[in-house]
This record gives C-alpha cells, structure tokens and sequence, in this order.
C-alpha cells in the first residue's frame, strides 16, 4: 500500500505532548533519548513539563518539533514494517522529513534546527516580529494589502507560506503584521489571526538568518534519502544532495 509521510512546522506543539504514546511505542522515548543527548538536556522532560512559553521559544520549539515527528515516524513503521513511499515536510517539517528518510542524523538534525531556530531570533529581537494566518481571501488581494501596509508603514510585511487554496500565512514586523489584521477582515477574509511563534519566519528579515545557517549546514554530513523526500522549493522528490 502507498504511503506519504507529511510532517509538520511549528506552532503546534503543547505541553504533554506525546504522553499518550510513550507507553505504547518504546520508540518514541528512544529517539527523545537520543535527541536529548545530542542537544544536552531533557527534551522529554521538557515536552512533558513546559512551560508553554519555553516550548514556543523558536530555537527549543524546532528541536521539539522535529524529535516529536521522527519519534512518531519511527513509531509506525516499526508497528507497520515498512517505510514510507514518500516525505514531505511543511516548513521545518522538511528537516524532519530528511531526517526521518535518512539523510540527515537525529543528533545532526537536532542541533543544525537548534541552531536555525536561534539564528532565526537573533535575527529579529522577540516581540519585534509576527506571524498571521489568513484564511478566506484570495492570494492577490493579502498580497495587494501586504503591499499596502508596507508602503505605508515603511515595514516589512510579505505573503510567506502558501499553504492552501484561501489559506495563507504572511510574516513581517509585528506593527505592519497587527496593523493588516483588520484589514483582511474589512477585505471579506473570515478569519485573519496572529500565530504563536517567536519570530516572523520566511520573510526577507530572515536574511541574516540564512546567511549564517549555510555555514553550518556546510559543515554537516547529508546523505542522499532512502525515502524519496518531495522539497518545498523543487515540488520534485530530489537525489542531489547539494540540492
């Protein structure tokens, strides 16, 4: 039977999260051992105990997302003895994906998001930045607005994350963010709501962002998948590794 393994970014991570099924996988305590040795300290405990705000902190939330996925993935192909036929990964879920088709090593994975998630903050001081989800409304008219609040506003704010059709996520500046909400409401969006996470990931302020993770990612060995992994930019499951 064909199956694709679609992991998730962050924002949906919660306190507890896990706990029904650490007695029903010893897999899924196994890989957070793992993982917690790799980073040094208690990612289960952390998981399990919070506090929530600590949990959305980008550079423990990505960790925590990516440990949470691969446990689980772990989880089913052993109850299920087989792979996947496909990854996919949504945001850092492609990281998860990678690392759960073998290209990348848990311990390896865990600190390069650690580091993206820190790299991610510094970038821009927490409560600087935002996030929202728009729903409801066409592309062109919250990228029309997005264009609106910027100009006049002189900040960044930008359409980020496709994620469906009438489901769109942009990010920038928490003024210009705030500032759009009632915006798309007034345009006819049914909902426009900020999201809860510690920076404005994917827009231009992740520059410096990126120029500083391409420097750890050069120092880390990446193997070509035994699961074919379908890549956010490509939509293509690609084998070069320095793609």
């Amino acid at each position: 039977m064909f199956f694709v393994a679609l992991f998730p970014g962050q924002g949906s991570q919660t306190v507890g999260m896990l706990a029904d099924f650490e007695a029903k996988a010893p897999q899924i305590k196994e890989t957070f051992s793992e993982a917690s040795d790799a980073l040094g300290y208690d990612l289960w405990a952390l998981a399990q105990e919070g506090p929530a705000e600590q949990l959305s902190l980008t550079e423990i939330t990505q960790p925590l997302m990516l440990t949470s996925g691969v446990a689980l993935y772990r989880a089913w192909s052993r109850a299920n003895g087989q792979a996947a036929s496909y990854m996919a990964g949504h945001s850092l879920g492609e990281y998860t994906a990678l690392t759960a088709a073998g290209s990348l090593k848990l311990a390896d994975a865990v600190k390069l998001v650690r580091a993206r998630g820190r790299f991610m903050q510094e970038a821009v001081p927490q409560g600087k930045g935002a996030m929202a989800a728009v729903i409801g409304l066409d592309d062109d008219k919250i990228e029309a607005i997005c264009t609106q609040v910027s100009n006049d506003s002189g900040l960044i704010i930008e359409a980020v994350n496709y994620n469906a059709p009438g489901q769109l996520v942009i990010a920038g500046h928490a003024e210009a963010v705030e500032v759009s909400l009632p915006i798309f409401k007034e345009a006819g969006a049914k909902r426009a709501l900020s999201l809860p996470v510690s920076a404005p990931f994917h827009c231009a302020l992740m520059k410096p962002a990126a120029d500083r993770l391409k420097l750890v990612l050069d120092a880390i060995d990446v193997q070509v998948p035994i699961v074919p992994v379908i890549q956010n930019v490509s939509i293509q499951p690609e084998t070069d590794v320095a793609v």
